[in-house]
């Protein structure tokens, strides 16, 4: 019979593991932290409670379930894997979530690492953005085996809405990839639909309106149209984090040989807003990119 889990440790507190770990705190788990910059941890302490530590190692000492939300592959095995990484600090019969988008090579690494020490692995990347990690309303897709699985659902449904098992270990990386495939496109799309509105002397609030009753609609357009129209980028999720996602998933398609036109096409237009020096807008920016080029 699986261990209930009643300690974590949550190594990354960043815009998005920042409130996940306060969920976790507000369900009443003992939540031990690390983050790279001391001074966030300590703060994040002072005003959940649980623990701030050192190092990975010492925040994943004596917890039931480690979570992992930090920024690419390399951040994941630095924490995870190296000398005062997670692994080197948990126990036998502990479980690891790996809440990153990175690689589905990674997803498969950590996965070995783990059951060779007698731990359970998922790799668990979310969707949602701040805004859904703020509100507990993320999609978690994840990868790896029932039992672990099973285990740790109870915990991720205190900041996820729709947690479900994709398949074994790095099926949850894939899955994002998708994820972040369609939304490429359809921010480009609504992109490219308010600013032809724009030049035909629309008014585009009245356009959204109409057309997102139909079969244009999204969430892209029901939750960034607004700002868009304002011309405002400042907020969600960075143009830097994008390409990074971007980059992950035409390295995926070229292994498996899949075609990605469109992503592609977007991911140099995100390029361009990056040399506009627009790495931290939000994504929704690509509406900046094409009314500068219409200039």
């Amino acid at each position: 019979m699986s261990k209930t889990i009643s300690t974590v440790a949550f190594i990354g507190l960043g815009v998005m593991g920042h409130p996940m770990a306060r969920h976790l705190a507000r369900a009443g788990l003992t939540v031990r932290v690390f983050n790279r910059t001391e001074a966030r941890a300590e703060a994040w302490s002072a005003e959940y409670g649980g623990s701030h530590h050192p190092t990975p190692r010492e925040a994943a000492a004596g917890a039931d379930l480690v979570l992992v939300c930090v920024g690419n592959d390399n951040d994941v095995r630095q924490v995870t894997t190296g000398t005062d990484g997670v692994l080197a600090g948990m126990a036998e019969g502990g479980l690891l979530v790996d809440h990153t988008t990175a690689s589905a090579e990674l997803a498969e690494e950590l996965d070995a690492a783990c059951r060779e020490r007698g731990i359970g692995f998922l790799d668990a990347p979310v969707s949602g953005g701040q805004q859904g990690a703020e509100n507990g309303a993320l999609t978690i897709m994840c990868g790896g085996n029932d039992a672990d699985f099973t285990r740790a659902e109870p915990v991720l449904t205190h900041y996820g809405r729709a947690v479900t098992l994709m398949g074994p270990a790095g099926s949850g990386q894939l899955t994002k990839m998708v994820n972040q495939i369609c939304i490429a496109g359809l921010v480009q799309g609504l992109a490219e639909g308010l600013h032809f509105a724009e030049q035909a002397g629309l008014d585009q609030q009245r356009v959204i309106d109409v057309i997102s009753q139909g079969a244009a609609g999204s969430w892209q357009m029901e939750n960034r149209h607004a700002t868009m129209i304002e011309d405002e980028y400042e907020h969600g999720f960075a143009v830097d984090w994008m390409r990074k996602d971007l980059g992950i998933c035409l390295e995926q398609a070229r292994r498996l040989q899949a075609r990605l036109p469109v992503t592609a096409l977007v991911d140099q237009f995100y390029g361009d807003v990056q040399a506009m020096g627009g790495g931290r807008w939000d994504t929704s920016s690509l509406l900046r990119r094409l009314r500068a080029v219409g200039r």
